[in-house]
């Protein structure tokens, strides 16, 4: 049988506390999207997760989990088996429409936002009031927000270096300021050439990137690859000139939770050297 709620199907941060109040603690969690995966096993509610969508692949134990569909659709009849009495979404990627559809069947959705790189602790702690795992959750934000102000204390005086994110080469996608990774850029002594544009992640020119003459050029990808190969013959740039290209793991960057803080210790690594590198002089 699908449990109904009285709580509201978007539940942000501002009221949590009627929410914990009015529900007894979660114990059978369905996640929508691999990084609100990530968030209930770091505050501790692995235990209670039963069903999550694909490429949720982290901790190991979450690819055991029965999978309900993806991002973008839920195989309603294994839902309904499972009879979750918690769906937790992603304010940033799980679909509106699948939130209120979900809410419309009775369901109890919660969704989880982080817009910057310290929100991650926020959801930590969210999750542990939702499954009351509180304890655990508290001391995994404090860790998780140690570690950050820890990177910030060592990078964040840096003089700022331009940054281009690529996410991907065809089409040139890009990310805006209020992404995450431009937080983590800011944070080790970076600045998002692109980080004024409007949309979330812009399609940007090659015309564009050369314009913006970035110091330092990044993207996500596996190790032994080489996504930003297609740069090299751009000298104009002064990361060409200079050889400082980054490859650095994408869901440690891209992956809006706990792992953030590990890909933020990749991106400031990479300004690190590219600093080193033109104090040197420069070259690839």
């Amino acid at each position: 049988m699908i449990r109904r709620a009285a709580a509201s199907a978007a539940v942000l941060l501002s009221t949590l506390t009627v929410v914990a109040a009015a529900e007894p603690p979660a114990r059978r969690i369905v996640s929508l999207a691999p990084n609100v995966t990530e968030i209930v096993y770091a505050a501790g509610a692995g235990d209670y997760l039963v069903g999550a969508v694909e490429y949720s692949d982290h901790p190991p134990a979450a690819t055991r989990l029965p999978r309900i569909g993806d991002a973008f659709r839920v195989d309603e009849e294994v839902l309904a088996s499972l009879d979750p009495d918690l769906v937790l979404a992603w304010g940033g990627g799980t679909p509106v429409r699948l939130v209120e559809n979900l809410a419309a069947r009775g369901y109890r959705v919660v969704v989880l936002t982080v817009g910057g790189v310290t929100d991650v602790a926020g959801a930590l702690t969210e999750v542990g009031a939702l499954a009351g795992t509180g304890e655990a959750a508290e001391a995994a934000a404090r860790d998780y927000l140690d570690a950050v102000d820890a990177l910030a204390a060592d990078h964040g005086d840096r003089a700022p270096l331009r940054v281009f994110f690529q996410i991907s080469a065809r089409p040139l996608y890009t990310v805006n300021g209020e992404q995450p990774i431009s937080d983590m850029i800011a944070r080790c002594g970076g600045r998002n050439v692109f980080g004024e544009l409007r949309d979330l992640a812009p399609v940007v020119s090659v015309e564009a990137v050369v314009a913006a003459d970035p110091e330092v050029m990044i993207a996500p990808g596996a190790p032994g690859s080489d996504p930003l190969a297609g740069w090299r013959d751009q000298a104009a740039i002064a990361a060409v000139r200079e050889g400082s290209f980054c490859v650095v793991d994408g869901d440690r960057v891209t992956r809006a939770g706990p792992r953030m803080v590990e890909g933020a210790r990749e991106i400031c690594a990479c300004l690190e050297n590219a600093r080193s590198r033109r104090d040197a002089g420069g070259g690839p």
